[in-house]
């Protein structure tokens, strides 16, 4: 997304729908009253009744209602500090079932998201996130030892039952350990209202305001390994979430999946968002000539070297250029220059592509420097690589074949009028009207009539000698198709046979279908965990162009009439020289842009928004952001939620330093922002409020509420007169902002010198 405007994040407590999932019964009942006493008792009206239910997702979630996690799947990387959480596009699902239980309160979701380390279950030993398919039948009725949600038969129809669900065997220990407590419930889910400005990102994908509804684990995944988040349903274990109420010959307890993603959490892992993005911009900040995409020398220089040989080189590469293999007509081989479309200085003008009349080879694009006897090849690789692009094509190659032909005709079909001397003030584009006209003049008939009564010819008569019709000169031919109504013609021809083509020069302007190679001549250029900019080469565009429009020129006629057909083209594009001649853009080559497809990056220049053209993975790591000027700020976003929670650290040092970053929780203008306080002070949060288990390691579950509970110590921090925060209360305090990296760039780039 491009623009520094951020987005408006509102935490609610929870969503209640009007009537939750179940079958419900609608009873009727009519009463006839007189003066207050029934008359209609005997006999009595009936009573009608009508069942229908409502019905939610319970065993089965779509995929497409996930909207993201956090920790991304597969991600490797320091998450010890994290609490995973799930976000999904219905932002009332999680309340759409009733939880019933003795200490659950009204906005607990049925819902829970559970986070196992890789050997806690015995359906995945390895952490892969694997689950077991089994009915819903078998789900209900595991068989001995193993406990299942006790669920109503209402609403459970037999097709029902044999339907299939993935579900987990957890042993019953481990269950007790890590399940949210019937009271905890509700603190580990809010929905979360969103409202952006009208944003684009990769894939032209726009996002805009909604709801969505968030939760969180209870487990911190602080030990190194392999860790799989569940989202898990707990409707049926009313009175089976608090130690000690599973019965002494539970061995596992059967829960349903609805969805789950596997992540590592290790200090020293490679896709650790926020360590990414530092390296990423590290070297830019060390050196802006860091950031430059060109090809920079290295090793000392060759003995027979001359220092202006030297400093030509070093002036080429520095200008963007790429020494390539080149074979000349008279089969020598040596090098020549070539620099792509994306340089790292202004370009300077050269020839104007855009007005050159059709070409049949790229001779016309080669630039020779005679004082060193080699070719500048950029644009003339352009103009070819154009005319492949434009070839590969079929459709647009024969929707341009076919406008040529149709050019042609119709200039010979004008310049034939031309030299008859009855037609030559006629209106080429209006001949067939003019035909209409004369087979509907008064005098037709009449004077047809009298031609067909006439008495035949004798044989031996020779027949009247007509006017031979005088032969027009090759010039004077062209010069009548410039007069209006002539040029016109060749207009409207023009117009009916361009309907695809100014958009397929529009994408083509965008570099889209451009080889990589062409984009990027040496891998040297953006090597791994780089961030490069710049500038674009309209000179190169349009060659690319030209090349592309020089399709199907076989005689003078056409290349004559190329001139109505451009027209015709340019008028229909969207995308000119004139409004693109200050693009830019930037290239990155990352393991975070793999990892994470989709992240913020934010472009201003003098503080207003830069306009994204193009958004594109070219590689998958490797994205392509084409801008409409080239920004003077940048500012990349840990991608991801852009939102996930955790705790913080209280500076370096040995012992537990964790600590919550307080926040503003009252309703005003300051809600959310920090309030320069930590709980505990001087940290020991870990310490002090995580769960305790007689007899037993403790693996790492944050205690919300009881003796060790965060909730209203943590209430009792932000006001003493507290002793309960809300669930979206709580959620802000646990938001760990994103990580962003900001760069100022120069805003006077290098001005290449004219040729």
């Amino acid at each position: 997304m491009s623009g520094t405007e951020d987005l408006r994040v509102a935490f609610h407590d929870y969503r209640r729908p009007k009537a939750t999932a179940g079958v419900y019964t609608l009873t009727a009942e009519h009463r006839l009253t007189k003066n207050g006493n029934r008359v209609d008792v005997n006999p009595a009206l009936p009573v009608t009744e009508q069942q229908f239910e409502i019905r939610a997702v319970r065993f089965v979630l779509d995929p497409s209602s996930v909207h993201a996690h956090y920790p991304a799947e597969g991600a490797v990387g320091d998450f010890s500090r994290t609490l995973p959480h799930i976000t999904l596009n219905r932002s009332i699902l999680p309340w759409e079932r009733l939880l019933k239980a003795r200490a659950v309160p009204e906005q607990a979701p049925w819902l829970a998201l559970m986070v196992f380390r890789a050997g806690e279950l015995p359906d995945d030993p390895e952490g892969l996130g694997q689950t077991t398919t089994r009915t819903v039948a078998e789900l209900r009725r595991p068989g001995g030892g193993i406990l299942g949600p006790d669920l109503s038969d209402i609403g459970i129809t037999p097709g029902i039952e044999a339907s299939r669900c993935q579900s987990i065997d957890v042993p019953a220990e481990l269950f007790t350990a890590l399940v949210p407590r019937e009271e905890e419930l509700h603190y580990l889910a809010h929905v979360r209202d969103v409202t952006p400005r009208q944003q684009q990102r990769d894939d032209a994908e726009t996002l805009s305001k909604g709801q969505y509804a968030v939760l969180a684990s209870n487990r911190f995944p602080r030990q190194v390994g392999t860790y799989t988040a569940h989202l898990v349903s707990l409707e049926g274990f009313n009175g089976k979430l608090d130690p000690g109420q599973l019965d002494e010959d539970v061995e596992f307890v059967r829960l349903c999946v609805l969805h789950s993603w596997t992540f590592t959490s290790d200090p020293a892992g490679t896709r650790d968002a926020a360590a990414l993005l530092g390296n990423l911009v590290a070297p830019a900040r060390a050196d802006r000539e860091n950031l430059a995409l060109r090809l920079r020398p290295h090793g000392s220089v060759a003995a027979r070297s001359t220092p202006d040989a030297e400093q030509y080189a070093r002036r080429r590469l520095h200008l963007g250029y790429t020494p390539l293999p080149y074979r000349l007509l008279s089969g020598e081989t040596t090098y020549g220059w070539y620099r792509g479309p994306l340089v790292p200085v202004i370009a300077a003008e050269t020839r104007d592509f855009a007005r050159d009349t059709p070409q049949t080879t790229a001779d016309h694009a080669l630039i020779y420097e005679p004082e060193h006897g080699l070719f500048d090849v950029s644009y003339a690789a352009a103009w070819t690589l154009g005319r492949t692009l434009a070839l590969s094509d079929p459709d647009f190659s024969e929707e341009l074949t076919r406008a040529r032909r149709e050019l042609a005709n119709t200039a010979a079909t004008v310049m034939a009028l031309t030299a008859d001397t009855r037609l030559a003030t006629a209106d080429p584009g209006d001949l067939n009207g003019r035909s209409l006209r004369e087979l509907a003049a008064p005098g037709f008939a009449t004077e047809l009539i009298e031609v067909l009564s006439r008495p035949l010819a004798p044989p031996d008569q020779a027949p009247a000698r007509r006017t031979r019709r005088t032969r027009l000169t090759q010039a004077a031919a062209r010069a009548a198709l410039t007069a209006a109504p002539q040029a016109a013609a060749l207009q409207a021809t023009a117009e009916r046979h361009t309907r695809t083509m100014p958009a397929w020069l529009d994408e083509l302007t965008l570099l889209r279908r451009v080889p990589f190679n062409y984009l990027v001549p040496n891998p040297a250029m953006l090597p791994a965990e780089s961030i490069r900019l710049f500038r674009i080469d309209e000179n190169w565009i349009e060659a690319l162009l030209a090349g592309a429009r020089d399709v199907g020129v076989h005689t003078s006629l056409d290349a004559f009439v190329d001139t109505a057909l451009t027209a015709a083209t340019e008028r229909r594009r969207t995308r000119t020289r004139a409004a693109e001649s200050r693009r830019g853009g930037l290239l990155i080559r990352s393991e975070l842009v793999e990892a994470w497809p989709d992240f913020d990056i934010l472009t201003t220049t003098g503080g207003r928004n830069v306009e994204e053209l193009r958004r594109d993975h070219l590689a998958p790591d490797t994205l392509l952001l084409l801008l409409d000027t080239l920004p003077d700020e940048i500012v990349i976003r840990e991608p991801g939620q852009g939102i996930h929670f955790g705790i913080d650290s209280h500076g370096d040092g040995d012992g537990d330093r964790s600590v919550l970053h307080l926040r503003d929780h009252r309703a005003g203008d300051d809600l959310g922002y920090p309030l320069y306080r930590d709980y505990p002070e001087g940290g020991g949060l870990l310490t002090r409020h995580l769960r305790r288990l007689p007899g037993r390691d403790a693996p790492d579950v944050l205690a919300l509420r009881g003796e060790r509970g965060l909730v209203p110590a943590l209430a009792a921090a932000l006001d003493p007169a507290l002793s309960d925060l809300a669930p979206g209360e709580f959620a802000l305090q646990l938001v760990n902002a994103p990580v962003e990296q900001r760069l100022t760039l120069d805003p006077a780039p290098g001005q290449e010198s004219a040729r």
